[in-house]
């Protein structure tokens, strides 16, 4: 009933909604497919909320999470937390003071994708840091790959050439196309995603990533 409730009501409120009578089957959708935001109940059959967080955390699918629970426990609370929940609502609670933690989550992922450059499903650029995150883990970069990172993704869905390349990141020193095509490659076979497209005999671009 809880469930139906939630579903009618997002929906209602302009939310599209997919949702799942036990955690098993929600595990196996979300081996396929991403979604913005889970609502994990910790009681659900077959496999737990908490149970299934863990396992999309094992599997580095990580999601924005709420749990929701009758369960006061404080250790559980705790542990929700610690796997890297977002919010936990107990029960009863009414249904708008979940759209209001929904809000407060969408105004404060739109700040982050402010100064973050998404470039790809898991894959982030801030700016201002200087960093590379893969998901919530900072990828190690050399200076140079950092260089190489930071001229394409100050030019997204524009072809970066070889002369702008020496310009920015060997600072006009006379290295040749091959060298620059090689450090790239490096640099491409370091990713677990490549958003990196080579355009053959003009340069290399990141394509703008719509989810």
């Amino acid at each position: 009933m809880l469930r139906n409730s939630i579903e009618e009501y997002l929906t209602t409120i302009g939310h599209e909604v997919v949702s799942f009578m036990n955690g098993q089957k929600a595990y196996e959708e979300l081996k396929k497919q991403s979604y913005d935001l889970l609502i994990l109940d910790i009681n659900i059959p077959q496999l737990s909320g908490m149970e299934l967080f863990k396992k999309l955390n094992e599997t580095e699918n990580i999601m924005t999470t709420i749990f929701i629970s009758a369960n006061i426990d404080i250790e559980d609370i705790s542990q929700a937390y610690e796997l890297g929940a977002s919010d936990y609502l107990k029960k009863p609670f009414h249904l708008k003071e979940l759209a209001l933690k929904i809000n407060r989550i969408k105004k404060e992922k739109s700040a982050k994708s402010f100064v973050q450059i998404v470039l790809s499903k898991h894959y982030r650029f801030s700016k201002e840091k200087q960093l590379l995150f893969f998901n919530n883990s900072v990828q190690s970069l050399t200076k140079k790959q950092l260089q190489i990172l930071t001229l394409l993704s100050y030019n997204i869905g524009i072809v970066v050439d070889f002369d702008k390349f020496r310009s920015f990141v060997w600072n006009q020193e006379p290295v040749d196309n091959a060298t620059i095509r090689a450090e790239i490659s490096r640099f491409r076979k370091t990713l677990k995603e490549d958003f990196i497209v080579n355009v053959k005999g003009i340069g290399y671009k990141i394509e703008k990533y719509f989810s």
